[in-house]
């Protein structure tokens, strides 16, 4: 099975999701998690996704981040946009009471929710307070674990993706300098071989989607990306099978 890598399109946020579409396909990059700001979760998007991803043979993997609310008619509308889409991962920010109407909804439409971790002051900047929150829910209710966010909070990337092990849905690889400041991917300070062949070794780095996300220049975002694909490529061409 291969690694699905994409990007995600907030790495190309100034840009109309249509030229983002184009340009991810230029990239050699057969997958793409959306940004609601370049593909609103609504159904007045399915054609133009469905349409785009036939033109340039880039598939809709995974969206978001979604904020999720205890309310089902909205959590339903959102589901089904991702069922029509082909969405396999819903990368979300549930609310703490939302939990029991996904359990449902997860079951229901067999699309996973990956929470993501934001930061050292978000609600789930910290790999524990997600493991506390989804334990005792669906298995489908996991993590898109954020490595750039991650060590911002101070936390090992490759310890965390041991926490969660099959509750992993998703992957956002950042790298920052010791200042925590964002770098290239390959040129700041963490550990990813060790974190990606632990994946592999969990049996969890060929089902998830694993997303490069680069929030480096945003007006001129296209050599930073590249730079940061050519890493990320030589380094899973080099992880031992």
């Amino acid at each position: 099975m291969a690694i699905k890598l994409g990007l995600q399109s907030y790495s190309l946020r100034k840009m109309p999701y249509e030229k983002a579409v184009e340009v991810i396909a230029a990239l050699g990059l057969g997958y793409v998690e959306a940004f609601p700001g370049h593909l609103p979760p609504e159904q007045a998007s399915v054609p133009r996704s469905k349409a785009l991803s036939e033109k340039h043979k880039v598939k809709l993997l995974s969206h978001g981040v979604n904020a999720m609310h205890d309310n089902e008619a909205e959590l339903t509308g959102l589901f089904d946009f991702a069922k029509a889409t082909g969405v396999q991962v819903l990368t979300a920010d549930p609310d703490p009471g939302s939990f029991d109407l996904l359990d449902r909804l997860v079951d229901d439409y067999g699309i996973a929710v990956a929470i993501h971790n934001h930061g050292p002051t978000h609600r789930y900047g910290a790999v524990d307070t997600i493991v506390e929150a989804i334990e005792g829910h669906n298995e489908l209710i996991g993590m898109c674990l954020d490595t750039g966010h991650l060590a911002r909070s101070r936390e090992d990337i490759t310890e965390a993706t041991r926490k969660l092990g099959s509750r992993m849905y998703g992957l956002h690889l950042k790298d920052v300098d010791r200042d925590n400041k964002e770098v290239p991917f390959g040129t700041g300070r963490l550990d990813f071989r060790k974190m990606l062949l632990q994946l592999r070794q969990a049996g969890v780095l060929e089902r998830i989607p694993v997303i490069l996300e680069v929030e480096l220049n945003p007006d001129s975002p296209i050599l930073g990306i590249q730079e940061s694909l050519g890493n990320v490529r030589a380094l899973l061409g080099g992880l031992p099978k």
